[in-house]
């Protein structure tokens, strides 16, 4: 069936407070998307993020970002007072998230509203359901922030081993501090899972976004060290990324541990049937960042400074997956991420899984016609997108890109005009045979390069873009809905659901 939605990130969604969460705005935005007639609502990751803020770089891969976390709810649970909230600056930049500001001015919030909490039967729940990462997660972050937000890797030898009495004794020593992480996830997850509701109730669904790989300083590494390529002090033997190639002299190095997938698959693949069972769990639609990878990684040396000495090591390929059908069933509903040189190998692995893979149009316009991401290529089993996190806007690739590439995608178009080129690739979009489209929000603004979310391998302005709150409007919904009926995707929402369309204000 065919059918659309729209990419837009939690942290980007307005709010008073500095950052998107999921409060007031999401629950406008959804109501954007069910009168806009869209099936979908994309995210990226929501974990909490470490250095440099990437959504990618998790401190957990089942936690919880503490600052989606909405304010307001937390009143109404009278957990926090207006006057609280208001006397705390978290910057006055619409248009930008300060995160040092979050960072400094957020937690002292939300440790008033700890001490103000007295538990509950859905607490306790909570925290009994979700005891195989909850207690380890707790523990690292508050030994994190007893250690002065060190890495891990650089705290006391028998803390970095897990020695069972000098764990004992830091589970005694920080008891508050580990009670107020189970309790942010506590907060998180009940707002997110309302949300999530309210959604689905208004016939869209949460394509959610993981990461193939963690982050080296994570409650996950630390707590399952076993599951990685380290050494015996723990120091991994090789790290990931992508090797050289038409857009990076030295490729791109991520510096994520590696698997250690001879180890993963004796134990059933335990971990990553518990990882994404958990994503199951958040998201109606899994999307599987750099998907090729499972078929064979790409291992870098560590401490090396690039990726140039990099080498392709066979993955696990269809067994994984074997397993994850034994486990979760046959149709998942997972989107695989192929962008990038895919082999035959990558594509013999995604034919056997059936997941649809990602056509992006910004990269169709160099070659020849044969182009696999142009429109008139584009297979059914797939989901298109004019762009991606990674991406430019369509604006700002309009005017960044070379003169063939943008000749070549006017021609291509028909393209006469001097404006609206945007909606010129949104219709290619919507009007290819992809079973599903996904815009980015600020595709549908036609705005700049100053919306874009990510420039790959760059550090300091990225995951900061915020989108005005009078964006979320009536008028842009019903352009979108003209459209997606137009090449037949348009979604009619359950009757008598949801609330009628209102602009999200700044306060």
């Amino acid at each position: 069936m065919r059918a659309s939605g729209i990419l837009m990130p939690i942290f980007s969604l307005p709010s008073p407070y500095g950052i998107g969460t999921f409060g007031k705005a999401a629950y406008n935005f959804v109501d954007f998307l069910k009168l806009g007639g869209q099936s979908y609502w994309q995210i990226l990751p929501i974990g909490p993020t470490s250095f440099g803020d990437s959504p990618y770089q998790s401190f957990a891969s089942f936690a919880g970002n503490p600052y989606f976390i909405d304010l307001d709810l937390l009143i109404k649970d009278d957990l926090l007072t207006e006057s609280e909230i208001k006397a705390c600056d978290f910057g006055d930049n619409t248009a930008k998230i300060d995160y040092e500001k979050l960072y400094n001015n957020r937690y002292p919030l939300l440790k008033k509203a700890f001490r103000r909490f007295k538990g509950n039967e859905n607490y306790n729940t909570f925290i009994k359901e979700n005891d195989t990462w909850l207690n380890d997660y707790a523990l690292f972050m508050a030994l994190k922030s007893a250690n002065g937000g060190a890495a891990w890797y650089t705290w006391d030898k028998k803390l970095i081993s897990k020695d069972a009495d000098v764990i004992l004794k830091a589970e005694r020593d920080y008891i508050d501090d580990i009670n107020f992480h189970k309790f942010l996830q506590f907060e998180f997850y009940k707002q997110w899972s309302a949300l999530k509701d309210y959604a689905n109730k208004n016939g869209v669904k949460i394509i959610g976004d993981i990461p193939i790989y963690v982050a080296l300083d994570s409650a996950d590494v630390w707590a399952n060290p076993q599951q990685f390529q380290l050494d015996d002090d723990f120091t991994p033997r090789a790290v990931a990324g992508v090797p050289p190639d038409a857009f990076s002299e030295e490729g791109q190095l991520w510096g994520n541990p590696l698997y250690d997938w001879n180890y993963m698959k004796q134990t059933g693949y335990t971990w990553w049937k518990q990882y994404l069972g958990h994503a199951l769990k958040r998201y109606d639609v899994v999307r599987i960042d750099h998907f090729r990878g499972f078929e064979a990684y790409y291992s870098i040396p560590y401490g090396d400074k690039n990726a140039k000495r990099g080498k392709w090591i066979k993955g696990p390929d269809a067994d994984l997956f074997k397993t994850f059908r034994q486990q979760f069933g046959g149709d998942l509903p997972i989107i695989a991420e192929d962008l990038g040189v895919i082999t035959t190998a990558v594509r013999k692995l995604l034919n056997f899984t059936g997941f649809p893979g990602m056509k992006v149009l910004q990269f169709a316009f160099s070659g020849d016609s044969e182009n696999p991401y142009l429109p008139h290529n584009i297979i059914k089993n797939s989901v298109v997108y004019t762009g991606t996190h990674d991406n430019d806007t369509i604006m700002g690739w309009l005017e960044n890109s070379d003169a063939n590439t943008v000749k070549q995608a006017k021609d291509y178009f028909n393209y006469q005009g001097d404006s609206g080129f945007n909606w010129a690739m949104i219709k290619a979009a919507m009007s290819s045979v992809a079973d599903t489209c996904v815009i980015p929000m600020a595709d549908f603004m036609g705005l700049d390069s100053t919306a874009r979310i990510n420039t790959p391998s760059t550090l300091g302005e990225n995951w900061t873009w915020r989108i005005d709150g009078g964006c979320i409007n009536n008028w842009l919904a019903n352009i979108i809905k003209e459209n997606t009926r137009l090449y037949g995707r348009y979604m009619p929402s359950p009757e008598g659901e949801g609330v009628e369309q209102s602009e999200t204000d700044e306060g």
